[in-house]
């Protein structure tokens, strides 16, 4: 129980002080003039300003509070390594008990674990949400029972009470990782690109200078190389293929390690082409000779070539070759000497007329069963005698001709292959596209026949020979759907497609399995021709293995979500194919830094006057300092006591009630009065 005088004024301050002035000058006056009843005229003056003042004697009952100590105890991954979490939860304990046996004190344990997806350490943002649920005026102090490593010191509240930081770790830790900068995320196939590597000893480090780097792409064996620890080294890595690149650094664990999780690193770079080279030979003039030249002139990654035949061998008008403004073309040095030098041939609609002599063609051939790629657009000519079926080139054809064309309306259907097949399938809306005027009539040999065209008739075939590509189209009125003749269709993507299927683009593989990470889920991806794909196995980094399902969510792709327990490199593979793939980050911000600090939060201790004892040399005692005093010492952390209190019950007594104004106030008038003769 307190009491207290208040007052409740029945006039604002300011017009109180002004009727006290007034009495004041009354009083001045009437001592002036020596009248003797100033004494009283000063006491009634005072007594009616009081009483505008309403003063009251105010009793409060309150009931004490019990102060709040808050213990913030980190769970995070670095907590974990050594005997960090056993010695934390001992002192938790421990400090528990202390706060239990100290009278009107309380504890609020709060748990801190990893931040979501690579966030680390938010002690500062688990304090602040502690505090905004507790009054701050009965925090009496906030201990911290972690390594110091933490990721949002940016959000560090204002403290109420003494910070103190209970230091986890040893003296003698040590730790090596491995930090990879300047990973690019897309890098040009047949380019070096430069990564630097850098080794790093932190802590209480044996002093060793060189180590071991392993260097594995895509899961393969790794190449072993000697870098130097504490200095940067730059590392040029030429990606071996197109698409995802996942290449794993790591150093072996050295004896006595505090963790070898930040030993290795991964980092995805994608694969892709600088320049695309495409050769486009055009034979006889017709009215869609420039479809091919204006579908790869408006690709700024292909640089192309153009070979036309404007004046064959056998025309003869009598002009002397001396006079012709024509260039002739190097079809030796472009056919023989950098054939390798291009990604794609295409052939529209070209016969033999004596330009390219059968050896060239030959080379043609070889080229693709080494790697190269040849698509034909036939025409009328490819049922001719003078077709390039009649040439070396029928070795790695995937249909020969019948010798008939027909000319009759019809719409290129996508066949039940081609549906699955990622060079037309989704290629949606056939009921709607123009009609084609003409067809070569084929007879399949080899290869994918993915369109169709007059009663079912092979329209488009892809195969694969050797190490190369063929792909067939048999029609040259492609580009009515380019005219827009009868509403057109889909001819700018799906030639699209097929250039870059031949061209062997990672994303238009018929049998492919990759997957897509999203921090520590991946989704995992299978595109076949056939109709059910069968199950993946999924080899974690630590060795386990487990089988998944795929479902079927389109024609030819079966998809599955799986969420990795770890942070590291996985492996797929089924029956046929295989891939690999990181997840989470290529350096978890956890295991950045391992070695146990309070040089962080320091500042953030010292301006609040706490403490930052290690654990290893025990739990420090408590002890209760006033407010502003140095809160920790030698052995001992402090708190503040906050002698907050609940008011339970208030009672208010007028010390001058209206009556009693009103005597006092008539009394002194009259004795004024009576004092200065009146009577």
């Amino acid at each position: 129980m307190t009491g207290t005088v208040i007052f409740d004024p029945l006039l604002p301050w300011p017009a109180i002080w002004a009727l006290a002035g007034v009495a004041f000058l009354g009083v001045a006056l009437a001592l002036w003039r020596g009248l003797p009843g100033w004494a009283f005229r000063a006491l009634a003056g005072l007594v009616l300003v009081l009483a505008l003042t309403q003063p009251s004697y105010q009793v409060e009952d309150r009931a004490p509070l019990s102060d709040i100590v808050l213990m913030l105890v980190d769970e995070s991954a670095s907590q974990k390594l050594g005997d960090r979490i056993a010695e934390t939860q001992q002192a938790a304990e421990a400090l528990e008990a202390r706060i239990a046996a100290r009278p009107n004190t309380e504890l609020r344990r709060i748990s801190v674990g990893d931040g979501d997806g690579d966030a680390g350490t938010q002690l500062m943002t688990a304090l602040s949400s502690a505090l905004a649920e507790e009054p701050s005026g009965r925090i009496a102090g906030i201990f911290l029972l972690s390594d110091g490593r933490l990721h949002d010191l940016e959000r560090a509240p204002n403290l109420p009470a003494p910070l103190h930081l209970l230091l986890t770790g040893r003296e003698t830790d040590w730790d090596r990782r491995l930090i990879v900068r300047n990973a690019p995320a897309f890098a040009i196939l047949g380019e070096p690109v430069t990564l630097t590597i850098r080794v790093e000893d932190d802590g209480a480090a044996p002093g060793v200078v060189s180590t071991d780097l392993l260097i594995s792409v895509d899961g393969e064996t790794p190449q072993q190389f000697t870098v130097p620890i504490g200095a940067d080294m730059d590392l040029p890595i030429t990606l071996p293929h197109g698409g995802l690149n996942v290449i794993q650094f790591s150093v072996p664990a050295a004896e006595d390690e505090l963790t070898d999780r930040n030993n290795t690193a991964l980092v995805q770079i994608n694969g892709v082409r600088d320049r695309l080279s495409v050769l486009l030979v055009s034979g006889e003039p017709h009215a869609g000779s420039r479809t091919w030249r204006n579908l790869l002139k408006s690709d700024s990654s292909v640089d192309l070539v153009h070979f036309t035949i404007l004046r064959p061998p056998e025309k003869q008008d009598g002009v002397p070759v001396t006079e012709l403004s024509l260039i002739a073309f190097p079809t030796r040095e472009l056919f023989l000497e950098k054939i390798e030098d291009f990604d794609l041939i295409i052939f529209d609609r070209y016969k033999r007329r004596g330009i390219l002599p059968a050896i060239y063609l030959d080379n043609v051939r070889a080229y693709v069963e080494n790697g190269g790629a040849v698509l034909i657009a036939a025409g009328p000519d490819f049922a001719s005698a003078d077709s390039l079926y009649r040439s070396p080139l029928a070795d790695i054809l995937p249909a020969e001709p019948t010798a008939r064309v027909v000319e009759q309306g019809y719409r290129p259907a996508v066949t039940d292959l081609g549906q699955r097949h990622p060079v037309t399938a989704g290629l949606l809306g056939a009921e709607s596209w123009g009609r084609w005027l003409r067809q070569v009539e084929v007879d399949p040999r080899d290869g994918d026949v993915v369109m169709s065209g007059i009663d079912d008739r092979p329209l488009l075939i892809l195969d694969r020979v050797g190490e190369g590509r063929v792909a067939l189209l048999a029609s040259d009125h492609a580009w009515l759907w380019s005219r827009g003749y009868e509403g057109g269709g889909p001819q700018l993507e799906l030639l699209r497609r097929l250039a870059h299927w031949m061209m062997k683009e990672p994303d238009l593989e018929e049998e492919a399995l990759w997957a897509e990470p999203t921090g520590q889920t991946m989704r995992i991806i299978r595109r076949s021709l056939s109709d059910e794909a069968g199950s993946v196995t999924v080899t974690r980094p630590d060795g386990e293995t487990e089988i998944v399902t795929l479902e079927e969510v389109s024609p030819g792709r079966f998809e599955t979500v799986y969420d990795g327990p770890e942070i590291g490199l996985y492996r797929l593979a089924d029956d046929a194919m295989s891939a690999v793939v990181g997840l989470g980050p290529s350096a978890p911000r956890e295991f950045e830094q391992t070695i146990a600090s309070g040089e962080a939060l320091e500042p953030l201790i010292d301006s609040l006057r706490g403490g930052i004892p290690r654990l290893e040399d025990g739990v420090p005692a408590i002890r209760a300092v006033s407010e502003g005093r140095p809160a920790a010492g030698r052995g001992w952390i402090g708190i503040t006591p906050r002698e907050a209190f609940e008011t339970v019950d208030v009672r208010q007594t007028p010390l001058l009630p209206a009556w009693l104004t009103l005597l006092l106030a008539s009394a002194m008038i009259l004795a004024a009065w009576l004092r200065e003769g009146r009577r």
